[in-house]
């Protein structure tokens, strides 16, 4: 690129980012993919540092932890224990395949990939930064997709030894003795889930009164009685003021108390990098927290539009993706509108959690009359064999019609078993068609359908109740 025009211009190699390319070039349109790292950044921090690694480490230390459980089944063997090092090796044997598969659908679209940094100049116009070398080019679209970075803890410099973001945690080669995770969201929670897993002693610190604030505490309530049964300490209302010598300094209102933590690991959140971009330039302002502010169609000006991390929302892949090809079907002309209604909110903690659709406060806020049904997984045969019949299945349904506006699921597998609840709320399923949907036995999905039987006062696996 050398003071070309650029016919559909997309900034970011993320899962918005190349979702995006790759939409735009089966409409039709000849992309160039601008990444800050070319080829080696497809796939974003979602596939290098984020989503992809953290699952990794999570499946790793997950079924180590089962081995330990099952030893009461009658599973015997040597005492299994994890190699960080080996892990390294081949989390990022996995990472370098995942990227490659990127690579190879953007090249089999006919997306050029183009390593540099852009920054708007104009409404259509950018200056792209490559090798400490600037040009500017011009383009007819553009969407931005370029992700997030950790937040550093108030107080606290990164140091990527005793003090680390998410990034420096997943490259640890051996395992911490002890440990302090500041925030209790859901990056917290999974490296929390991980780790705490694997033998270390953890102890978690968040500044609101409960974990994944974000949820109905109903939610949570399974979640904090099994960190408990792990030996997790959970200190909620507190803040980590200072860590020295192996020990963190945690403040809450009735004082300071020192927790012994041979790292802290800081998940208190994300900001969007939206602070370089110039989009100031066009009239786009971010604000206080880096966020941008897009039509319902994701643009932000007529020719270019955000999506992923830079929009109001979780910071999750899956919603930069469906982001993506609102934006890109708007930008090509078509009338389309980014819907959150079926936006599922997920955290791979322990046990997992999932939602989506509306909550009971939800439905007050909006002055909808609601109803709830729960099934809980100690009524769950598979969960029971599984030794983890610890969660529940509510679903929040609108009081007259009985349609399903909300599924939330706390316990194993919890995070696939939601996309049912999302297809439910998305097409406006009624409680009668979940129950009547047959569920193979045994599985786990079952519980979506007891639930439903549940609401219709006819359960098999509870005991029966009034209706409510």
């Amino acid at each position: 690129m050398n003071g070309e025009s650029v016919d559909f211009l997309v900034i970011g190699g993320g899962p918005g980012g190349y979702a995006a390319a790759l939409h735009a070039a089966h409409l039709g349109r000849t992309v160039t993919l601008v990444d800050r790292r070319g080829e080696q950044g497809l796939g974003g921090v979602c596939l290098h540092e984020g989503c992809i690694p953290t699952k990794a480490l999570l499946h790793i230390a997950g079924r180590a932890a089962e081995f330990t459980a099952l030893r009461d089944a009658g599973l015997r063997g040597r005492d299994v224990g994890v190699d960080l090092e080996a892990f390294q090796v081949w989390k990022q044997s996995l990472i370098d395949k995942l990227a490659d598969g990127v690579r190879r659908l953007l090249a089999s679209a006919g997306v050029r990939v183009v390593r540099g940094v852009c920054r708007f100049t104009g409404p259509q116009s950018v200056a792209l930064t490559t090798d400490g070398h600037t040009a500017e080019h011009t383009f007819t679209d553009a969407v931005v997709a370029t992700g997030s970075r950790p937040l550093s803890p108030p107080g606290l410099a990164l140091d990527g030894e005793t003090v680390l973001d998410s990034t420096a945690a997943l490259e640890l080669t051996s395992l911490p003795p002890s440990m302090v995770v500041i925030g209790g969201g859901s990056v917290g929670m999974e490296l929390g889930a991980a780790f705490g897993k694997l033998g270390t002693k953890l102890t978690i610190v968040e500044r609101a009164e409960q974990i994944l604030p974000m949820l109905d505490p109903a939610l949570v309530r399974p979640l904090r009685r099994r960190l408990a049964q792990l030996g997790v300490e959970v200190v909620t209302g507190a803040t980590v003021v200072d860590h020295a010598n192996g020990k963190a300094l945690v403040r809450h209102p009735g004082g300071e108390v020192t927790v012994e933590a041979a790292c802290v690991l800081a998940g208190v959140g994300r900001r969007p990098n939206t602070d370089r971009l110039g989009l100031d330039t066009v009239g786009v302002m971010a604000d206080a927290e880096g966020a941008l502010a897009p039509a319902p169609d994701r643009r932000v000006t007529p020719h270019i539009a955000a999506v992923g991390d830079l929009t109001p929302g979780p910071f999750h892949a899956h919603k930069a993706a469906a982001e993506a090809r609102v934006a890109v079907e708007a930008l090509c002309g078509r009338s389309v509108a980014f819907d959150t209604t079926a936006l599922p909110f997920i955290a791979h903690a322990d046990p997992e959690v999932a939602s989506v659709g509306l909550t009971v406060a939800d439905a007050e806020q909006q002055g909808r009359e609601v109803r709830t049904a729960s099934f809980p997984l100690g009524g769950s045969g598979w969960a029971v064999a599984l030794g983890a019949a610890y969660g529940s299945a509510q679903l929040v349904l609108e009081q007259g019609t009985d349609v399903v506006l909300g599924v939330h699921l706390v316990g194993p597998h919890a995070t696939e078993l939601i996309a049912e609840g999302a297809l439910a709320v998305q097409s406006g399923a009624t409680v009668e068609e979940l129950g009547h949907t047959i569920h193979a036995h045994p599985t786990l999905s079952e519980q979506l359908a007891e639930a439903a039987h549940v609401a219709s006062g006819s359960p098999v696996h509870v005991a029966r109740r009034a209706r409510r």
